[in-house]
């Protein structure tokens, strides 16, 4: 008879991992205890050698029957202790509240199958309960407060559980053991709808949900209440109904998310594979890009100027009792805000916002205490891949391969900010928290940084920010007390989350493209390829400088970067300026700008390239949002164009240049033969690759390495990143490939986290 004590960390707290062990130990007749505490489930198990063997080995085999579907064990620690005489049954003990918080939080999970089978059982006593859990389901980080995840330490503290809820709770063998959430419509929330003015007009949950089918059939607009907060809703096969919604939401241009019942109904108007019906249907749920099918219903507006669509599925008990309506087949589901302020997550907060916006409001009491946008996704080289990450993953964390002993904050950059903490062996993630510019996104991203620094009691003693001197971001670091302030080039931050997400350190040639980042020579960089460690890099190349004129503006407007790629050949030209921007003083005064060197800079952003080639082939004039020009490009590739424009390196001092004239002027040439737009975009695409991959080739022959590590905004552009991926894999290179965290700039404060922890770890920072 020996006993041991096996400590378990990762996802292992309101996922049904204690019932389980229970059940394990109860099958292998072993004694003992298991608890909840803040680093994870600690077990104490009593019996004989080859017993606890076998408990150790089955309590990591995800294969196990039973094995809890959300429950992940990343590190299990197991030391021998003194046998407790006599002891000859198995229990789960009051949860252990003592030290620094350490253990996951689980993130909100969509629907499982089992409450869906509830949910629709007339015989069940939560039939048609819109708040129906388990523990393999239901809300979780939006409702936590402070760790160990006990039903005190969440939003449901407030409702005192009915008798058989709490007979469900108690009882371990059944699958609602310690489910937090876990409710009834005797003593859990309960949903409401209102006008516009706030004025109750149903409080029974089957009229509720009536009435707003019936509002969206009509072509009305509802704001409605999910897990992270509220969604604007409305019918996408209604093309004045979604027209409308833009009016009033004032979103002239950018795609709307949409939500179906089932992969069926998504069929209907989108492509869908095996992998992205992995996604759809996953615990995750999030929102997938996918291939738009052509004729399609879906309203022209819900997402014009691109080829995919974004769809999700149903992931709310309120969702399914939505679409189980007549008439509910496919709604516009996008976040609840202002243009790019927070997601809205407060009752009062909706209604003084929303309501010249929504017609009615479906209304609930069970607060969210942690706002939590929809994350996106799309299938890159056959693989998952973030473009943002939000509800469903965060806060999983990215793991190190050995625990840090200083604590680290990461601010992140301004646009698509995430921030970080590193704490221990713990890479910890916020949701996307937006565009700092906006003052109340930096105000929600100041909070955000206090909620999450308290749940897991970090205290930095580190704190690592963008070299950008302007950015909001890099302002709030300097303005923390008693730490340690390091400063990383955008770029490098890049690459180092790709190094982050593998446990590498480096070396790798390190290919970044995107639309701007503050380079050590005060210029704008955007398209680099760098020789990276995480404790430093060298720049070996990057697309040739051109002049930028007009600061922020030159990313909206187009004829900005043409002009200054044009150079001094605007005169040749002048008549296809003319299509971009018809005023003629406008362009004079451009030209004028970078002569004289007025609110001028130099850059090589590759995303600003995008923008002219997709001026050039007339395709708009300016971004209305984010690389709506890129996109806009990409649409129209003709997928079977293999030929590209020349391409050309040219050498400065120790730097190599991808020189950007012969690829404008093959365009501007192929237009003036009338070639077609699609052909055009494809060798544009392709000359673009071909200049990447000709810098990685470059860079091996020089430095000796063969691993490419690829990050950046532009590679959210799926023909450019397979097209590169297979190109370098079939020059023997190794591409690192990030699927964990965005490729764009949601990525970055992996990059700054993981930057910080390598020098802390050499003793170059900190301390």
């Amino acid at each position: 008879m020996n006993r041991i004590r096996v400590t378990i960390c990762g996802r292992v707290q309101g996922v049904g991992c204690r019932p389980f062990i229970y059940c394990l130990a109860a099958e292998l007749g072993l004694s003992g205890t298991v608890q909840n505490d803040t680093q994870g489930v600690t077990i104490e198990a009593q019996s004989s050698d080859e017993r606890l063997d076998e408990f150790v080995t089955k309590l990591c085999d995800r294969t196990q029957v039973g094995y809890p579907a959300l429950m992940e064990v990343w590190e299990c620690g197991q030391e021998t202790i003194p046998v407790i005489p006599d002891e000859d049954i198995f229990r789960i003990i009051e949860s252990q509240r003592g030290g620094s918080p350490v253990s996951q939080v689980t993130p909100d999970c969509a629907t499982c199958a089992d409450c869906l089978m509830e949910l629709n059982d007339p015989s069940d006593f939560r039939y048609r309960y819109p708040f129906i859990n388990c523990t393999h389901c239901g809300p979780r980080y939006s409702i936590v407060k402070t760790i160990p995840y006990d039903r005190p330490n969440t939003t449901m503290g407030e409702f005192a559980m009915c008798q058989t809820c709490q007979s469900q709770y108690t009882d371990v063998q059944d699958r609602r053991f310690h489910a937090q959430p876990v409710a009834c419509p005797v003593c859990g929330p309960k949903v409401w709808l209102t006008n516009q003015d706030g004025k109750t007009i149903e409080t029974d949950s089957d009229k509720v949900i009536a009435r707003c089918a019936e509002v969206l059939r009509a072509g009305g607009i509802a704001a409605i209440k999910g897990i992270g907060g509220f969604h604007l809703a409305a019918d996408a096969l209604n093309e004045q109904a979604v027209s409308e919604l833009r009016r009033r939401k004032h979103r002239d241009a950018k795609p709307f998310a949409m939500m179906a019942a089932s992969v069926e109904a998504v069929k209907k108007y989108a492509i869908v594979d095996e992998l992205t019906t992995g996604l759809l249907t996953s615990s995750e749920s999030p929102i997938v890009l996918l291939d738009k099918k052509k004729p399609n219903t879906i309203a022209p507006s819900v997402a014009f100027g691109t080829h995919r669509f974004g769809f999700m599925l149903c992931y709310a008990p309120l969702h399914h009792l939505l679409f189980a309506e007549e008439g509910i087949e496919v709604l516009v589901m996008t976040s609840a805000n202002l243009s790019d302020e927070p997601l809205i997550c407060k009752n009062e907060q909706a209604l003084d916002e929303l309501g010249n916006i929504a017609d009615v409001f479906v209304m609930h009491d069970r607060e969210i205490y942690r706002q939590v946008d929809d994350s996106v996704a799309h299938e890159v080289n056959g693989q998952a891949a973030f473009l943002r990450r939000a509800r469903g993953y965060v806060p999983t964390p990215v793991y190190r391969n050995e625990p840090n002993e200083q604590e680290i904050f990461a601010a992140g950059p301004d646009l698509k900010n995430t921030f970080c903490f590193v704490k221990g062996n713990q890479y910890l993630m916020s949701e996307h928290i937006g565009d700092l510019a906006d003052g109340r996104v930096y105000r929600h991203y100041v909070h955000s940084v206090q909620h999450l620094q308290q749940l897991f009691e970090v205290k930095p003693q580190v704190a690592v920010c963008d070299l950008h001197p302007g950015y909001l971001s890099t302002h709030f670091a300097e303005q923390l007390q008693n730490v340690t302030l390091v400063r990383v080039q955008h770029h490098w931050a890049h690459i180092a989350s790709v190094l982050a997400e593998y446990n590498l350190s480096g070396p790798v040639i390190g290919l970044v493209a995107d639309g701007t980042g503050y380079g050590t020579d005060g210029a704008i960089w955007g398209c680099e390829c760098l020789i990276a460690t995480l404790t430093e890099f060298e720049r070996f190349g990057h697309l040739a400088y051109y002049s930028l004129a007009g600061g922020d503006k030159a990313s909206k407007e187009a004829i900005r970067p043409v002009i200054g790629l044009l150079n001094a050949q605007v005169d040749e030209h002048l008549e296809l300026l003319a299509s971009i921007e018809p005023d003629g003083s406008k362009i004079r005064l451009i030209c004028e700008q970078i002569e004289k060197g007025l609110n001028t800079v130099s850059t090589s952003s590759l995303g600003r390239l995008f923008d002219t080639a997709a001026a050039l082939l007339g395709l708009g004039t300016k971004n209305r949002f984010e690389a709506e020009l890129p996109m806009a490009l990409e649409s129209i590739v003709e997928n079977e164009v293999e030929d590209a424009y020349p391409i050309e390196l040219q050498q400065n001092g120790s730097v190599w240049c991808l020189e950007h004239e012969p690829i404008i002027q093959g365009m501007i040439g192929d237009i003036h033969s009338k070639i077609s737009k699609g052909i055009i975009a494809a060798r544009f695409h392709n000359s673009v690759c071909e200049g990447l991959l000709k810098l990685a080739k470059k860079a091996r022959q020089v430095k000796g390495l063969s691993d490419v590590a690829l990050s950046g905004g532009v590679f959210c552009n799926r023909y450019l990143a397979n097209r590169l991926i297979r190109r370098l894999q079939g020059e023997q290179f190794r591409v690192l490939w990030k699927k964990s965290v965005p490729v764009n700039d949601g990525g970055i404060s992996l990059g700054q986290a993981a930057i910080a922890a390598q020098l802390a770890k050499q003793g170059l920072i900190g301390k």
